[in-house]
């Protein structure tokens, strides 16, 4: 009973793994874009209110 059955089980969990750390890059990558996006909208406002003054 030791074979083929170990064999799949151990290259799904490895799929699994890769798929959990490709989804894990993928969040961090959208959180970095939207921090940078926040970042931009809060020295374009900084920028506007100096105007304004």
């Amino acid at each position: 009973m030791y074979g083929n059955e170990t064999i799949a089980r151990s290259q799904y969990l490895e799929r699994v793994g890769e798929a959990e750390q490709l989804r894990r890059g993928h969040y961090l990558a959208l959180a970095r874009r939207s921090s940078r996006r926040a970042e931009r909208a809060a020295l374009q406002a900084r920028l506007v209110l100096a105007r304004s003054l």
